[in-house]
């Protein structure tokens, strides 16, 4: 990081990766173009969760190679009296695989299920229904750093 003033320690980075909503897939995409797709996630143990379609772009791109990066912003503060924002960012290089243990599949989508869903509804009918249709990715980090910086 060039402006290593604004880097993150460790502990914060994997904060914004327990808390974060949303977050940007990077694979390489056709004729090696970057193909960049907003997507939800998970990270548990060291390590994001994201599911898909069980065909696509994404699963093409990932098969031909499985190196990514992905990006998750924090939510932006603003100081009182301020018209700027403060803007703490993540991103993590690491490899994608699908998950093939259809256990380690169905529990990771409940961990999604369990995130996004509202209280009250009934994530393991959802499962049952859709789970079929659903390939589950886990991304491996091999490194990652953060960065906070104040927009002025």
């Amino acid at each position: 990081m060039r402006r290593s003033k604004q880097a993150l320690p460790e502990e914060e980075c994997l904060r914004i990766l327990a808390c974060g909503y949303r977050g940007f897939l990077s694979v390489i995409g056709d004729g090696g173009y970057p193909y960049t797709v907003p997507i939800n996630f998970v990270f548990e143990d060291g390590k994001l969760y994201f599911h898909c379609a069980k065909e696509g772009h994404k699963l093409d791109a990932l098969r031909a190679c499985d190196k990514a990066c992905f990006t998750v912003l924090d939510e932006p503060e603003k100081e009182p009296g301020d018209w700027w924002y403060h803007v703490k960012s993540v991103i993590c290089f690491g490899r994608v695989r699908i998950l093939a243990d259809d256990a380690d599949r169905l529990a990771r989508l409940r961990s999604l299920g369990r995130k996004y869903f509202p209280d009250g509804y009934d994530t393991e009918a959802d499962i049952v229904k859709n789970s079929p249709r659903a390939e589950m990715l886990e991304f491996t980090i091999d490194h990652l750093s953060g960065k906070a910086v104040r927009e002025k």
